[in-house]
């Protein structure tokens, strides 16, 4: 059983990012989730000119010594409008977002004065130059790079690409994954539960996985137990995707037929974890046409049990997608965190524990830790990784990974 990291390591070896030539330049409103192929850089300052942070009035701090000094009110100023420059010993009414003119050196926020007869206002308070002035550039310069390549484009970023005027990005290509799930027990919801069947709960998660990565997913259903009908699904998967990922079937069992298939078809370079759960794990590649020397279909194959095929998606498949569209640093960050809980048996393999934050602060451990429980996985909000070995008292420190840093 190879190391997780040493399994990583390797397929991040073997994927080979989207070339550039492959890369779409597409609307920023239909960017989320998909990875920025060039650095962003602005063509403007933002803010474009200096503004207000607050409804009130735009003055020379010169002219107003004390409290109480009275100001006549040379002008209106409205977000959008274009100010004339401020008169010498004159206030300018001015509203949140509006060019502060030229002239004024502060802006005194309008719960610190009083209008008077509508052409005069009472200062009540002695501004600091600079008050409520959002200066011109203070939240990216012109030049800057804003968003760097491989960037994942979440909501806020194109917020800020928007803010800079970029109405379109170039993004790396969506990796086009195919899945099926092997297993003649399977059934689809909706259908008869008959003995010795069960629903298919991993078709569900893996394709939603999948799709939140920016992937374009292709779901070929559930493959007989078969070693015709498991080469005849893997055939057709290779043909238009980058990317195969299989639930199921990738265990040493007369009725497990991922192995030959895959080895009939391309290769396997790796094959079981040191980790739980997930120990079952094939990587490698499916030959893509009849040439033997045709590039192929990278080819993942995860396991059956629920929690199983979950966590290795997260911990292996996860990487692979983002580092096929060009992400540079695909590790998810884990935390120190407090463990409220005992681990007392080490096992020879590295746990992942599905636990939650408490109220206090610490971890919580779900009871069950089986990997065909999946309510571990909901009920939680994130793993523990366990080195092997490892045992756990609690109070001790572990390592924390959220699911919504996994999920991210």
């Amino acid at each position: 059983m190879l190391d997780l990291d040493e399994a990583l390591g390797r397929l991040l070896r073997s994927v080979q990012p989207f070339a550039a030539d492959t890369n779409e330049l597409i609307s920023t409103f239909e960017a989320r989730a998909r990875v920025l192929a060039s650095d962003l850089r602005s063509l403007i300052d933002v803010p474009p000119a200096d503004n207000t942070a607050m409804d009130g009035y735009a003055l020379r701090c010169a002219d107003v010594p004390a409290p109480g000094v009275r100001l006549p009110v040379s002008q209106r100023i409205a977000a959008g409008a274009v100010p004339a420059p401020l008169q010498t010993g004159t206030a300018a009414r001015i509203f949140t977002g509006a060019h502060v003119p030229a002239g004024a050196d502060a802006v005194v926020m309008q719960e610190q004065c009083a209008a008077l007869d509508g052409s005069m206002v009472r200062i009540d308070t002695v501004p600091q130059t600079g008050q409520w002035i959002r200066r011109r550039g203070e939240d990216v310069n012109a030049g800057a790079v804003v968003l760097p390549r491989g960037a994942r484009l979440t909501p806020q970023a194109l917020g800020l690409a928007a803010s800079v005027g970029a109405a379109t990005l170039t993004v790396a290509k969506r990796p086009r994954v195919a899945l099926f799930s092997t297993g003649d027990e399977l059934v689809m919801p909706g259908e008869p539960l008959t003995p010795g069947a069960i629903y298919n709960s991993n078709r569900y998660t893996l394709r939603a996985l999948i799709e939140s990565l920016g992937c374009e997913c292709t779901d070929f259903g559930i493959v007989p137990d078969r070693l015709d009908a498991t080469r005849d699904a893997l055939r057709r998967a290779a043909l238009e995707h980058d990317v195969i990922v299989t639930s199921g079937g990738v265990s040493v069992g007369d009725e497990d037929h991922i192995r030959p298939a895959v080895e009939a078809e391309g290769r396997i370079d790796l094959w079981q974890l040191a980790i739980k759960p997930g120990k079952p794990l094939a990587f490698g590649e499916v030959r893509r046409g009849a040439s033997a020397g045709a590039p192929g279909a990278y080819f993942i194959g995860l396991p059956g049990n629920p929690v199983s095929s979950f966590v290795t998606f997260l911990l292996v498949v996860r990487p692979v997608l983002l580092h096929l569209q060009g992400v540079v640093d695909v590790a998810a960050r884990s935390l120190p965190m407090r463990a409220d809980f005992d681990i007392p048996r080490a096992d020879r393999r590295r746990e992942f524990l599905r636990v939650r934050l408490n109220a206090a602060g610490g971890l919580d451990l779900f009871a069950n830790q089986s990997s065909g429980v999946l309510t571990s996985a909901v009920w939680g909000d994130g793993l523990v990784d366990n080195p092997i070995g490892g045992t756990i008292r609690a109070g001790d420190t572990v390592r924390y990974l959220s699911f919504a840093e996994l999920l991210s």
